[in-house]
């Protein structure tokens, strides 16, 4: 074996981690459990176009379950996760316990983040506090490097009384 050919395989090996990396991304980044999920159009080839439900928890505030559905491209492109899904999103939030607010709640923090296409394009979820109506607000919007959506959808969680 010739050091020329040993240098060409060791820069070959990083090659599949890498494109491994780059296509589980997207997956590691959706922290939501399925709830369901409904076809929207037949494909031939690959699988159905879809409405994906998800549910998720609010990471900083116990006590509150969002709902948020979303479509799924499907066809060979979507199959292979190469395909980006269209920014239309709807979003359910929920009092589902006793909230106790922190201290400090930043306006407009990311709750939840999924990533809708190979890269650069996610559905975000954040969430404001409207302390005038003891309010949490979740809001869901796309972004893409070049040019967000202005599709949107907001929650409304009233803080009640839990458990009397």
């Amino acid at each position: 074996m010739t050091h020329n050919h040993t240098r060409h395989n060791a820069l070959r090996r990083p090659l599949p981690l890498l494109l491994g990396a780059l296509f589980a991304g997207p997956a590691l980044a959706d922290k939501a459990d399925p709830v369901g999920e409904v076809s929207t159009a037949f494909k031939l080839l690959g699988p159905n176009h879809k409405i994906l439900v998800e549910a998720f928890d609010d990471p900083r505030i116990d006590g509150v379950a969002c709902y948020l559905a979303r479509p799924k491209t499907g066809g060979v492109k979507g199959g292979l996760g190469l395909a980006e899904d269209p920014s239309h999103a709807s979003l359910s939030c929920h009092q589902i316990g006793p909230i106790t607010l922190p201290e400090k709640l930043k306006a407009g923090e990311e709750v939840f983040d999924v990533s809708t296409s190979l890269v650069f394009k996610e559905q975000k979820v954040v969430r404001f506090y409207d302390k005038k109506r003891n309010t949490l607000v979740y809001l869901t919007y796309s972004t893409k490097l070049v040019d967000g959506s202005y599709k949107s959808a907001v929650s409304a969680v009233p803080i009640m009384p839990w458990g009397q």
